[in-house]
C-alpha cells in the first residue's frame, strides 16, 4: 500500500479535493462536489474512472456530511492508498498565523474564534477538519491560510483610519486568495522575463470571488480585499468596495439588521445584483439584456479602478496576470481590461488572448500581460509535504 496526501479546499457551495502521491509528481484524483446545500453533484477533473457511479447523498447535503461521504468514497475506491496527511484551505488566519500549521485542538479553537471575520467561509473550512478527524483520527492535518501570503505587507497597507485601539484589537486589512497568489508568484519567473518577474506585477484573481494583489519581487505589497472578503473589486454576488454611509442608511432608513446586510452585500449584490440575471459571466455574456452588459461593464470598470490604485501603491507596473475561472477563460473580459490600460502602455495581442496565452501582450507593449492558471490545491500539497 502506497502513501497519499489528500487536499480539501472547501467553500460555501463547493468542496474541491485532490489526492496526490505522498512523494513524486502527478495527481491520483482531482474533482469537486458542486451545488452543496441544494442538489450536490460530483464532478471529476482527473482520476474519474475510479469514481464512476459515485453520487453524493441528496438527503444530507451539508458540508460536514458531504465531506465524510467524500472521504469514505475515496478511501474505498483507492483502497491501495494509505492517507498519510490531509491539507486544508482555511480562509482566515487572523493576525497570528503567518504560515501553514499542523492542526491541534488549541489551533482549532483559535481558528474557530476567527469565524466572525469570515462567516461565509471559515465554518466550512473547519467542518472539513472535523470531518476528517471524525473518520481518520490521528492522521496529521495541516491548515493553510489565505491570509498568510499578505501577512508581511507594510503596516500602512494593513491599517484602516480607525481609532488605534481598534487596530490593536485586530481590525485590519488582511487580504485573501493568498494560496492562489503564492502559487502564481512561484510561476512568474517561468512566464515573464527575469526583470518583469522580479518587478512590479499585479495579479488579478477573477473568479466568483475577486481580488487583486500588487506584488514586487513575488511578495505582496498591497491587495484589494480587506478585513473580510467583501471588500475591493465587484464580484459574482458580493458588492466589493462601498461607501459605509450606504450601510448606515440601509440600517437606519430601511431597517436592515446585521444578518440582512450580510445577505444583501454577500449574496445578492455584484454581477447578480446589478444584472438581475445571474452571477455567471458566461450567462451574462450570452444575454442580450442591457442589464447584463451594464453588469459586465461595471465589473471591468471596478477591476480597472483597483489596478490603478495598486499601480500607485507599487509605484509603477511591469506585469499583469489574469488567473482563476474568469481570468483564465474569459478572453473578452481580459481584452476589455487590457484596452482600459492603454494609458499605461499595455498593448494586447488579441490572437494570443483568444488562445488564452500564456503571454497575451505584444512584444512592444510596455507592460507584459499573461494568463497563468492557478492551483490552490497544489500549493496546499506542497505545504503539507513540507510540514510532514
Amino acid at each position: 500500500m502506497s502513501a497519499a496526501l489528500l487536499v480539501l479546499n472547501i467553500g460555501s457551495s463547493t468542496i474541491k479535493f485532490a489526492l496526490y502521491p505522498a512523494d513524486g509528481d502527478g495527481v491520483i484524483a482531482r474533482g469537486r462536489i458542486e451545488n452543496v446545500g441544494h442538489e450536490p453533484a460530483l464532478v471529476m477533473n482527473e482520476g474519474g474512472d475510479a469514481l464512476d457511479g459515485a453520487a453524493p447523498p441528496q438527503d444530507k447535503p451539508q458540508i460536514r456530511d458531504l465531506t465524510i461521504w467524500l472521504l469514505e468514497t475515496l478511501s474505498a475506491r483507492f483502497a491501495d492508498r494509505e492517507i498519510s496527511g490531509i491539507g486544508h484551505r482555511v480562509v482566515h488566519g487572523g493576525p497570528d498565523f503567518a504560515a501553514p500549521v499542523r492542526v491541534t485542538p488549541d489551533i482549532l479553537d483559535s481558528l474557530d474564534r476567527l469565524t466572525p471575520l469570515a462567516p461565509q467561509h471559515q465554518p466550512h473550512n473547519l467542518a472539513g477538519i472535523h470531518a476528517a478527524e471524525a473518520l481518520w483520527a490521528g492522521i496529521p492535518q495541516v491548515a493553510c491560510f489565505d491570509t498568510a501570503f499578505h501577512h508581511a505587507r507594510p503596516r500602512l497597507s494593513k491599517l484602516f483610519a480607525l481609532p488605534r485601539a481598534l487596530s490593536e484589537e485586530g481590525i485590519l486589512r488582511y487580504g485573501f486568495h493568498g494560496l492562489s497568489y503564492a502559487h502564481i508568484a512561484r510561476l512568474l519567473p517561468g512566464t515573464f522575463d527575469a526583470q518583469t518577474a522580479a518587478g512590479k506585477v499585479i495579479v488579478a484573481h477573477l473568479g466568483s470571488g475577486v481580488s487583486l494583489c500588487g506584488m514586487e519581487a513575488g511578495t505582496s505589497v498591497s491587495t484589494t480585499m480587506g478585513f473580510t472578503a467583501l471588500d475591493g473589486v465587484m464580484m459574482g454576488t458580493r458588492c466589493g468596495q462601498i461607501d459605509p454611509g450606504v450601510l448606515i442608511h440601509l440600517m437606519r432608513d430601511k431597517g436592515l439588521d446585521a444578518d440582512a446586510l450580510e445577505k444583501l452585500l454577500g449574496k445578492q449584490s455584484g454581477l447578480l445584483g446589478v444584472s438581475g440575471i445571474s452571477n455567471d459571466m458566461r450567462k451574462l455574456a450570452a444575454s442580450d439584456a442591457p442589464e447584463a452588459e451594464e453588469a459586465i461593464a461595471l465589473f471591468a470598470a471596478s477591476i480597472l479602478h483597483h489596478i490603478g490604485a495598486l499601480a500607485a501603491d507599487l509605484g509603477g507596473l511591469d506585469g499583469l496576470v489574469f488567473t482563476a475561472g474568469i481570468g483564465e477563460h474569459d478572453a473578452a473580459l481580459r481584452l476589455r481590461v487590457m484596452h482600459g490600460l492603454a494609458w499605461l502602455g499595455l498593448i494586447p495581442d488579441e490572437a494570443a488572448n483568444e488562445a488564452h496565452g500564456p503571454i497575451i501582450s505584444r512584444p512592444e507593449s510596455r507592460i507584459s500581460a499573461a494568463v497563468i492558471p492557478t492551483d490552490e490545491e497544489a500549493e496546499i500539497r506542497d505545504s503539507l509535504r513540507a510540514l510532514l
